[in-house]
């Protein structure tokens, strides 16, 4: 009974190894000609990228607005579809034409 737990714990540290012997893809191969005779990227300032990048992108108020804009535009469209779908003309027309 003693003998499995160690026998739990020592098989897997024996396998271990094992899953270090893999075939790696031939990377190699991946690079063109064209790409191997290509000058190396230009380098550029950091401070620019990061100003950049840490400018302010959302105006709040203009958001808020165009929110505000679409909110109207949306309750409009509602309170259109709660109107009744026919109107009474053509609800006489079809109420006639059922008999």
């Amino acid at each position: 009974m003693r003998q499995r737990p160690a026998l739990l714990i020592g098989l897997p540290l024996a396998l271990l190894p094992l899953f270090g012997c893999t075939q790696f893809p031939a990377l190699d191969a991946t690079i063109t000609p064209a790409l191997e005779q290509a000058d190396y990227p230009a380098l550029v300032p950091l401070e620019p990228l990061l100003a950049e990048a840490q400018a302010p992108g959302i105006d709040e108020a203009q958001t808020r607005a165009g929110m505000e804009n679409d909110i109207a535009a949306l309750r409009a469209r509602s309170a259109a579809l709660r109107g009744p779908l026919l109107s009474p003309a053509e609800r006489a027309r079809l109420t006639a034409g059922r008999r």
